[in-house]
């Protein structure tokens, strides 16, 4: 009933990784989120996140990781990777199909270009190869919130950059309550996270990546921009791109297909 979903903890170094699992399949499926995890991890989340992924549960055990809990300045997507990997080698993980979101993606491709053993199969959404001008302006405006901690709006331009006007017509009403509740004790994790995606390059290396790859994207995106998929997969040799029309940042919620499409990519 429950999918068995429970919370972990994986040691990295001094300090450590929270996880959720959940799940009853043989196969293994790897989910690491985006920049959101900055101001809100999975610890305590394990039940919300399996009723969100339950199309997964019967044929995968799935893993989602925050990043560790203690974060030093300059820490990078290619050190988030670094640290990804010791925890799954921790778990037992290896040859596992890898969803990267936002962040996320990237924190993947390094993990494909560096740990190739630790990937079977890769999808990278919404996510981009290298910084450009629309991400460093985008994130460079939510860190000015951040410093302010004016979470409301942070969360708000999150919003009205990630999803389409239609989707945005049916919740903007709930804005008024935003930031009432969730609101991180400091924003430090936060911002060194969003550094870390201004910095972000990895196209030089994406030509290592040897394990089939599925490229997600919004023509819309607003954040990465709607070219940063084809981008991406231009650079990845064993790729398939697939960019939802009308869509942007957002398309992981707002595609009803969207992890159907994933499910018939892994198999």
């Amino acid at each position: 009933m429950f999918w068995n979903a429970k919370g972990g903890c994986v040691g990295i170094g001094e300090t450590d990784m929270d996880y959720v699992s959940f799940g009853t399949g043989k196969k293994v499926l790897v989910m690491l989120p985006g920049l959101g995890d900055g101001l809100t991890t999975v610890k305590g989340m394990a039940m919300a996140m399996a009723f969100s992924y339950r199309m997964y549960a019967k044929d995968y055990k799935v893993y989602v990781f925050s990043r560790k809990n203690y974060l030093e300045e300059g820490y990078t997507t290619r050190d988030m990777a670094a640290d990804q990997a010791q925890a799954m080698k921790a778990l037992g993980i290896s040859g596992a199909n890898v969803l990267g979101i936002s962040q996320g993606g990237m924190i993947a491709q390094y993990l494909a270009i560096d740990y190739p053993e630790m990937v079977g199969r890769l999808i990278l959404a919404v996510t981009l190869a290298k910084q450009n001008e629309i991400i460093q302006a985008v994130v460079a405006g939510w860190i000015a919130s951040a410093r302010q901690g004016d979470y409301k709006a942070l969360l708000v331009d999150t919003a009205e950059r990630s999803y389409s006007e239609k989707y945005l017509k049916k919740y903007r009403r709930f804005y008024p309550f935003l930031g009432k509740i969730g609101r991180p004790k400091d924003f430090t994790r936060f911002l060194i996270q969003a550094e870390s995606c201004m910095k972000h390059d990895a196209y030089d290396g994406l030509e290592r990546i040897a394990c089939p790859v599925l490229v997600i994207g919004g023509d819309s995106d607003k954040i990465v921009g709607g070219e940063a998929a084809a981008e991406l997969a231009g650079r990845i040799r064993n790729s398939r791109l697939l960019v939802y029309d009308g869509l942007g940042h957002g398309a992981y919620e707002e595609a009803a297909d969207f992890h159907e499409k994933i499910m018939g990519w892994i198999e």
